[in-house]
């Protein structure tokens, strides 16, 4: 019994092991952490490798916090503070703590300075809304990407730390119902807007 004990705890200290350097490793052929693999209004998106790999903080000039390098929530803030000239009061928080659950759709997030939407809402997304997901069992902190396009069908978003082999820009359906705009992905929460 003792054995088999032994060989399970060594199975599960060698699991998290692997599991500890895949999530810090680079394992593209074709870019290097930090370098830029997109951009959108002059804002540079750079590859992070795998999603819980964090190379510091980053901060403006005047110390205003943008985030974890080169996590999505990084890119967002940077995003709306160099193109948008936004400065969010609550400059902390997780991606999915960007969008407040208790708000009814259309009112002001005070946290974020934003207008926010829920998915699906009155409003239609449009470019430059920051699309909030939820949190799941793999990645209980969310994700937030920038609507880069919106087209009759579908809207199109740009983001950061998508994954190693995940693309930067991606085309999510939009539909029309009941008087509503929905986003046909079932962990985008809503969406806010400056």
């Amino acid at each position: 019994m003792k054995k088999l004990f032994y060989i399970l705890t060594i199975i599960v200290v060698l699991g998290f092991i692997g599991v500890l350097g895949f999530t810090k490793s680079n394992m593209s052929l074709t870019y290097e952490i930090g370098d830029k693999v997109d951009s959108l209004n002059g804002v540079y998106v750079y590859y992070n490798g795998n999603v819980g790999n964090v190379e510091g903080r980053s901060l403006t000039e005047d110390g205003y916090n943008l985030g974890l390098k080169y996590q999505c929530v990084e890119f967002v803030k940077r995003y709306y503070f160099e193109a948008l000239n936004h400065k969010m009061p609550d400059s902390y928080g997780h991606a999915k703590d960007f969008f407040n659950v208790q708000l009814e759709d259309g009112l002001l997030n005070e946290q974020r300075n934003l207008k926010q939407f829920t998915n699906p809402s009155l409003k239609k997304p449009a470019i430059n809304d920051l699309v909030v997901y939820s949190g799941t069992l793999v990645n209980q902190y969310g994700h937030v990407a920038i609507i880069s396009n919106v087209f009759e069908h579908e809207i199109e978003i740009i983001q950061q730390n998508p994954g190693t082999f995940g693309s930067s820009r991606k085309r999510i359906g939009l539909f029309y119902k009941d008087g509503k705009w929905k986003i046909d992905h079932s962990q985008i929460i809503g969406w806010l807007r400056k």
